[in-house]
């Protein structure tokens, strides 16, 4: 196998600042959830047959930086305006790096609890942030009442100079609380229409994600102040949450905005296998826990196996398992990395590398892995402004690293 070509170093002050993998297109709960299925399933479209790729060591020499380093556990990064980078540490601080400098925790969080997989996760930037200064957070939150919890997203307005947040609220919190620490989601990102994407798990409870008047386990879809578009596929109430975008997600972790189609691509873990990349669409349900083309721990297999009509099948997916977080399209104005430009790449915790995969359109039809093994669990992937590819390591001392193509 080739090594990956690196350098590694530290950004100057005044700089910015194998396995087969499988291929393309994947729904019980009670009550509810039956009278659902019948509208979720007459409007899918036909299953997709799935292909079959081998990922590949990458080709492309890489320069690697590290910018910063000992981080508690950090989950998500947002670029700021004029290059500092809001960085989320999962134990429940909130720092800003300013040419490779970590800042003291930003004040004016709420009260945040880090349990399992839970804590301070993601981060995003108001569409219109250089005017309104607000930023979104999501983080697990506890129940007044006993010990559950769940996802929660909050906005407040930043204050760069003083470290602090202020005009605090909170925009949507899951409506069923449950107790542990597993697979709260969560990512964030904004359409181009400017409203908000939050992905759920399904709490580590596989057929909270088939009910659709459970959050857990969902994509949901809401505007900035919370409140539910009008052009939701189940604004009404009727027939699901209104807030609900797609459902059938077991954890996903990852979620990216398609540069040209505008459509949200969601990253998932599977199981022992089946970790999953799929274009979460309108109404769509994406078949966890019925379908999955990875198995159980118990080794059960699923109710319908990988394929079932009405059932959404993944763009990519993977078995075994790489436990994948973080997703980024590659395809800025002036790229750092020419040889990547219209990628689509995903950070790999249990596998310890960077997946490149090569699209053609909605097709996947190839993948790279790169730095395997060089700097641990992979916890986030992004394009920064600057056409770099900037990383987040996932360890109590954990990095914030720069990639561009070396010449």
């Amino acid at each position: 196998m080739t090594k990956t070509m690196l350098h590694i170093g530290l950004l100057l002050p005044n700089s910015l600042p194998s396995l087969a993998v499988k291929n393309r297109s994947i729904g019980n709960s009670v009550g509810a959830f039956f009278m659902f299925a019948s509208l979720f399933w007459a409007m899918q479209s036909p299953a997709h047959s799935a292909q079959c790729c081998v990922a590949t060591d990458g080709k492309t020499p890489l320069k690697a930086e590290i910018i910063a380093s000992g981080l508690s556990s950090p989950w998500g990064m947002a670029f700021l305006p004029g290059g500092s980078i809001l960085v989320t540490e999962r134990t429940g601080s909130l720092r800003l790096v300013t040419n490779g400098q970590v800042s003291k925790p930003i004040k004016g969080l709420p009260q945040i609890r880090e349990i399992g997989q839970g804590g301070l996760l993601d981060v995003a930037l108001d569409p219109d942030f250089a005017d309104n200064r607000l930023i979104y957070f999501s983080y697990a939150e506890r129940s007044s009442t006993d010990r559950t919890y769940g996802t929660t997203v909050g906005r407040a307005k930043l204050d760069v100079d003083a470290l602090a947040l202020s005009n605090l609220q909170i925009i949507f919190r899951s409506n069923k609380k449950s107790p542990g620490g597993r697979h709260f989601g969560s990512r964030l990102r904004f359409a181009s229409d400017k409203t908000l994407f939050v992905t759920l798990g399904e709490r580590g409870s596989q057929m909270r994600a088939q009910d659709p008047f459970d959050h857990a386990g969902s994509v949901i879809r809401i505007n900035r102040d919370g409140s539910v578009p009008s052009d939701n596929p189940f604004a009404d109430g009727k027939k699901a949450l209104a807030e609900i975008w797609s459902i059938g997600h077991r954890n996903p972790q990852g979620a990216a905005i398609h540069p040209k189609t505008g459509e949200l691509w969601t990253l998932s873990h599977g199981a022992a296998g089946g970790d999953e990349v799929n274009i979460a669409q309108a109404g769509r349900n994406y078949g966890w826990p019925l379908i999955s083309y990875g198995s159980n721990y118990s080794g059960r297999s699923f109710a319908k196996g990988s394929n079932a009509s009405g059932l959404e099948q993944p763009v990519y997916y993977w078995d075994p398992s790489i436990a994948p977080s973080g997703l980024a399209f590659y395809a800025p104005a002036k790229p750092q990395i020419p040889d990547w430009s219209g990628s689509l790449l995903a950070g790999a915790l249990r596998e310890q590398h960077l997946s490149r995969l090569i699209l053609d359109g909605d097709k996947v039809i190839g993948e790279e892995r790169y730095l395997v093994g060089e700097f641990g669990r992979i916890r986030d992937v992004r394009t920064g402004p600057d056409g770099a590819v900037w990383l987040l390591t996932d360890s109590k001392d954990g990095s914030l690293i720069r990639l561009t193509q070396k010449r």
